[in-house]
C-alpha cells in the first residue's frame, strides 16, 4: 500500500507577516526536495478535506471555535499574541490541516494507505482546546487522534512529538485520559515553558537541556519510549512532526540531524507494526530552517516508503 502525502492551495495563502518564520515557502521548500530527490511521484497526493465543526469541537470548546470565526479579519492581520496572527486565508487553512490529519486516518484505518504524511500549515500541537497560540489555531494530530477514537472506536492511540518545544496543547487535550499516550521530547526550558512539572500518568514527555543531540535524543526514545509504547500496545500512532530540533533550525538550541529523524521514524515503524497494523499517520509541526526541513522531511518520507 502506499504512502499518502495530503496537502492544500490554501496553506500557502495562510501567512502572518514579512519575515515571520512560519511561512508558505516552508511547504515549498519540502516539495523542492522530494521532486529533486524523485521521490514526489511515489507519493499517493491527495487533497486535503476541510475539518468539519464536529470534528475540530472534539477537541476544541465551540466558544472558541465561534471566537476564531468572529475575529478573522477581512483584510490585514489580527494579532493574537505577538508571535501568532490571522489573516483572511488562515481559517480556512486552519481547517483544511485538521481535515488533512482526519482523512488520513479515515484513509490509513480503511487500508487505502499504509500511513500518511500531513505536509500542512499552520502547525498545530500548541492549540489548547481554548486558546491559540505558538503559530498553532487547531489542534491537527489531536483532532485527529479523537476521530480515531470516536469514529472508528480504536481504544488506544499514541502521540510521538519530536518537535523542539513541548507540545502543550496536545498535553492540555488528553491529559489522563488513558486512552491516549502522549511521548516527547522537548528543549527545556524554553517555549512555552510546559511539560516539565506535575506530568500526568500517560504522559512520557521528557526535557532535554539545550544542545542535546542525536545520541541524547535516542537513549530517550531506547529507553523510555520504546518500552511506554510495548507496554500501552497502541492501535495507532500519530506523530506531531516538528523538525526545529535540527542543529541548523535557530528557532531552537538542539543538535539533531536528518539521520536522526529517519532512525525515530523507523523506531516508530516498528512499534506500529508490532501493535497497529503499521497504521501512522504524521503531521508537519515546526522547521523553520528551509534547508534543514527540506532534507529533515525527505529522510522522514524515504522511511514511510521504505525506501
Amino acid at each position: 500500500m502506499p504512502t499518502g502525502y495530503y496537502t492544500h492551495p490554501a496553506f500557502l495563502l495562510h501567512e502572518m507577516g514579512h519575515f515571520h518564520p512560519e511561512c508558505p515557502e516552508r511547504l515549498q521548500a519540502i516539495e523542492d526536495h522530494l521532486i529533486s530527490h524523485a521521490v514526489d511521484g511515489l507519493l499517493d497526493h491527495r487533497e486535503a478535506p476541510a475539518a468539519t465543526e464536529e470534528q475540530i469541537e472534539r477537541v476544541h470548546r465551540p466558544a472558541y471555535v465561534s471566537e476564531l470565526t468572529s475575529i478573522s479579519p477581512a483584510a490585514g492581520y489580527y494579532q493574537i499574541d505577538p508571535d501568532t496572527s490571522m489573516n483572511r486565508h488562515t481559517l480556512t487553512a486552519a481547517r483544511h490541516a485538521a481535515g488533512a490529519a482526519v482523512a488520513a486516518t479515515d484513509a490509513v484505518i480503511a487500508g487505502e494507505l499504509e500511513n500518511a504524511f500531513c505536509c500542512v500549515r499552520p502547525p498545530g500541537h500548541h492549540a489548547e482546546p481554548d486558546r491559540a497560540m505558538g503559530f498553532c489555531f487547531y489542534n491537527n494530530v489531536a483532532i485527529a487522534a479523537r476521530h480515531a477514537l470516536a469514529a472508528h472506536g480504536l481504544e488506544r492511540v499514541a502521540i510521538i512529538d519530536f518537535d523542539v518545544h513541548h507540545g502543550n496543547g496536545t498535553e492540555a487535550a488528553f491529559r489522563d485520559d488513558p486512552r491516549v499516550l502522549m511521548c516527547s521530547f522537548f528543549q527545556h526550558p524554553f517555549y512555552p515553558y510546559s511539560g516539565a512539572e506535575r506530568i500526568a500518568p500517560n504522559m512520557s514527555n521528557i526535557p532535554l537541556p539545550a544542545y542535546s543531540n542525536g545520541m541524547a535524543v535516542r537513549e530517550v526514545v531506547e529507553t523510555i519510549w520504546l518500552p511506554r509504547l510495548n507496554e500501552f500496545k497502541p492501535e495507532m500512532l500519530f506523530i506531531s512532526a516538528g523538525f526545529d530540533a535540527h542543529r541548523e533550525d535557530d528557532m531552537g538550541q538542539m543538535g539533531l540531524v536528518e539521520q536522526d529523524y529517519a532512525w525515530i521514524t523507523a523506531q516508530m515503524i516498528t512499534v506500529a507494526r508490532a501493535h497497529a497494523q503499521g497504521r501512522i499517520v504524521s503531521c508537519l509541526e515546526g522547521g523553520y530552517n528551509l534547508s534543514a526541513l527540506g532534507r529533515s522531511v525527505l529522510a522522514h518520507l524515504k522511511v514511510l516508503l521504505e525506501m
